[in-house]
């Protein structure tokens, strides 16, 4: 696992994704939601990176966290708070 670098991300810009946020301790778990990546960047105080789904609405996950990437699948994991943060491409038929 390596720390997240923004270029690294920026080919989920435009892309539809499954979302996933999973608990380390196997509590309770949101349900997968499908969105699609309209910009990706860091927030003002360098210390998320924000995915966002519109101009307003975006998902942050902590710069600390430690990623496992492909070209369809990235995921963070992030200790402190113990969530996995997964980003899936969604093949379009």
């Amino acid at each position: 696992m390596q720390p997240i670098n923004l270029e690294d991300v920026e080919h989920f810009i435009g892309a539809l994704v499954e979302i996933i946020i999973q608990d380390e301790q196997g509590g309770d778990q949101a349900a997968a939601v499908r969105k699609t990546i309209k910009k990706v960047q860091y927030c003002p105080d360098k210390t998320h990176i924000r995915f966002y789904f519109d101009h307003f609405y975006f998902l942050a996950v902590p710069l600390t966290s430690k990623i496992n990437q492909s070209d369809e699948v990235w995921a963070a994991f992030d200790a402190d708070s113990g969530l996995t943060y997964t980003l899936k491409k969604v093949q379009v038929l």
